[in-house]
């Protein structure tokens, strides 16, 4: 069975602080054919005197879509007295979101204990609103994140929220992080994953005193990244990969010669990548 064909991403976080359109610039000039821009960037852009418009003609003249933007915050946990405050935020952001053509926009997890269950009922109804908006949010787990670091945890709270247009964010280093099964991909339809982020992470410290600065380029770590391809390929997911790394040492370095890199590192795993038995690395 032939690999499935990827379109290449960049996350934005790769290449800070380099400014937004640098960032779109760089990421053409790379051979990404989309990036995933913050919303924290996106404000800074037209803070420094930019437009949306501006933005949205630099991705045009680079040819680049927008997965998605990054990310909706407090909306799962905030007290009841702040959640109209927090949702007239997530929609300021979205609005920007629809903007620049991004389908998802991402949302994060509690940074506590969750209920889940009143999580769903608020993913819920950021999906109403924002698919009245023209994008859809995705609710991300995170691997150092509590009761929302699993697979099988974003799906519980995706049937909860009992949405057709629910979806999650896959990313290997998450699903390291949070010791569950890789193989937990089968569980999900390609349509429930927004988008599917992808780096590699080294053998130490060990995987509970691991967080996001850790993460390396693909293939530069210690995980099977050939056996979470494998498990795309098992549900037909054929959307975006795209490299998201949160490394001050990549920062300092010149983000063009980063961004290349990581093209050239994400295209040598996904072009060598074979059908794998599942590894346990991913496995506590």
């Amino acid at each position: 069975m032939p690999a499935p064909h990827f379109s290449y991403s960049l996350n934005a976080s790769t290449i800070r602080p380099t400014p937004l359109l640098q960032q779109i610039e760089i990421a053409a000039k790379a051979g990404y054919k989309g990036i995933e821009l913050w919303h924290d960037a996106i404000d800074q852009s037209i803070s420094d005197g930019g437009t949306l418009q501006d933005i949205q003609h630099c991705l045009l003249n680079n040819g680049l879509s927008v997965p998605t933007t990054i990310y909706l915050g407090d909306w799962f946990d905030t007290e009841e007295s702040q959640l109209a405050t927090v949702m007239d935020e997530c929609k300021r952001r979205m609005e920007q979101a629809a903007f620049l053509g991004a389908p998802h926009v991402i949302a994060g997890p509690p940074s506590g204990i969750a209920d889940q269950a009143l999580g769903a009922q608020r993913y819920r109804k950021l999906l109403e609103l924002g698919l009245a908006l023209g994008t859809a949010p995705s609710m991300e787990f995170l691997g150092f994140v509590d009761q929302v670091n699993t697979i099988e945890e974003a799906i519980h709270i995706l049937d909860l929220a009992e949405h057709p247009k629910g979806t999650t964010v896959l990313d290997p280093f998450h699903i390291f992080r949070g010791g569950g099964p890789v193989g937990s991909i089968q569980k999900l339809s390609p349509h429930q994953i927004a988008v599917c982020h992808f780096n590699d992470t080294p053998g130490s410290p060990e995987r509970t005193h691991q967080h996001d600065h850790h993460r390396v380029m693909p293939g530069d770590g210690h995980l099977d990244l050939r056996a979470y391809l494998d498990q795309l390929r098992a549900i037909d997911y054929q959307g975006w990969l795209s490299l998201e790394l949160f490394s001050e040492d990549y920062w300092k370095k010149d983000p063009l010669e980063v961004a290349r890199i990581g093209m050239e590192k994400m295209r040598q795993v996904a072009v060598s990548y074979t059908h794998l038995t599942l590894p346990t690395i991913y496995s506590v």
